[in-house]
């Protein structure tokens, strides 16, 4: 499997409340400080990794698309230099639609990005100002309409089980969603993480989330609309056109390697774990005084390693073959899955076996943490 390539940029205009992600508001940036910091950076991790196929590179943050594109351009360029691109690499920079950003998307194009995930979060006015997003819905679509004539492909996000969203609605907004064309669609349930503004707001009564019952509606209704549509859930938020999924984040979910820089990104390549430091003056200081921007990096155990695959490849419609993994990781199968507990769960129709693969139903991804937890031998858990 090919090495994926992950760029943090840690900036936003704004911190939205429902965000738990390594973003920051600054009232300027130093953008030559920022690309000799990446740039060593990245030099780390290519002497760490060695030279191989890069399969992937994805500009995540934060608010991706303030970056210069001449920066943008400028480390695409040295990661060429560093590993050997895939003839169909694919390079996703991570977009809000405001108008000013949308203006730089002809210039992110000629600097080689060729896939944009683009942060829409609702088409509903009230939902967005509710999201605390600086666009409303005229400007998201417009910079939509901008992105799809710049970028071979295109992603959007959106955001639903919002509070007092009814069934008829979210169905409204989906099928508005869909109707845009895009190859490739995320769609997340509203969740109260810890430490946001939401999770203050939440835990004071300002809002109330739906009902599980109404949440898992929803859920199964997604799934059905985006199927009918010809983009499939191929992994548990996720949604694309056949050969139009996310190769960058199923390098993630189908455990392969991936390099990652910039402030609080997380890595995993050759068997360790590395992260960064989340505060970006940290990181730059760090990268300064070490050449790295490193925090921890650590040897994965092989046990470690066996089960964050097999939870990772479980979010996948392609679910996982529990022989391969064992395989992989010189473990056996009983000390990987429960085998019992996995018939339990194919007589309840939670998740199906076919040619050794074990995958996860519609029905069985709507309490997936809870399957997960259940299915993964004890063993496996329990070891150091």
């Amino acid at each position: 499997m090919s090495l994926a390539l992950y760029i943090h940029w840690p900036f936003c205009l704004k911190k939205c409340p429902y965000c738990d992600f390594n973003s920051h508001v600054r009232d300027g940036v130093d953008v030559d400080a920022w690309q000799r910091a990446l740039l060593a950076d990245m030099a780390f991790e290519a002497e760490a990794t060695g030279r191989r196929e890069l399969g992937s590179i994805f500009f995540g943050g934060g608010t991706p698309s303030l970056m210069p594109p001449a920066l943008v351009a400028g480390l695409i360029e040295q990661a060429a230099r560093h590993w050997d691109f895939a003839p169909d690499i694919e390079i996703t920079l991570e977009a809000n639609p405001s108008s000013v950003e949308a203006a730089r998307f002809a210039d992110l194009a000629t600097a080689g990005v060729n896939r944009t995930s683009l942060g829409l979060q609702s088409l509903d006015d009230n939902a967005l100002k509710f999201l605390g997003r600086l666009h409303d819905a005229s400007e998201g679509i417009a910079a939509l309409d901008v992105a799809q004539k710049h970028f071979g492909r295109v992603s959007i996000d959106l955001i639903y089980a919002r509070p007092g969203q009814s069934e008829s609605e979210w169905q409204d907004e989906l099928r508005r969603a869909l109707a845009f064309g895009t190859g490739h669609i995320s769609l997340y349930q509203l969740t109260i993480e810890p430490g946001t503004r939401f999770a203050t707001d939440f835990r004071k009564g300002a809002f109330e989330l739906p009902e599980d019952d109404l949440a898992s509606t929803l859920f199964t209704m997604t799934g059905d609309m985006t199927r009918a549509a010809g983009l499939p859930l191929y992994e548990i938020s996720n949604h694309a056109r056949p050969g139009e999924e996310s190769r960058h984040n199923l390098t993630y979910w189908r455990y392969g390697d991936y390099a990652g820089i910039g402030p609080g990104a997380h890595g995993r390549r050759c068997g360790t774990a590395t992260q960064r430091h989340r505060k970006p003056e940290n990181y730059l200081s760090a990268v300064t005084e070490h050449g790295h921007g490193m925090v921890e990096q650590r040897p994965l155990p092989r046990a470690e390693q066996a089960a964050e695959a097999l939870m990772m490849g479980l979010r996948l419609a392609e679910g996982v073959d529990p022989a391969a993994l064992a395989r992989r990781f010189a473990i056996t199968v009983p000390e990987l899955v429960d085998a019992d507990r996995i018939g339990l769960y194919e007589r309840l129709g939670f998740v199906t076996r076919h040619d050794g693969r074990v995958a996860v139903t519609d029905k069985g991804m709507i309490v997936l943490d809870s399957l997960i937890a259940d299915i993964v031998s004890p063993s496996l858990m329990d070891a150091p």
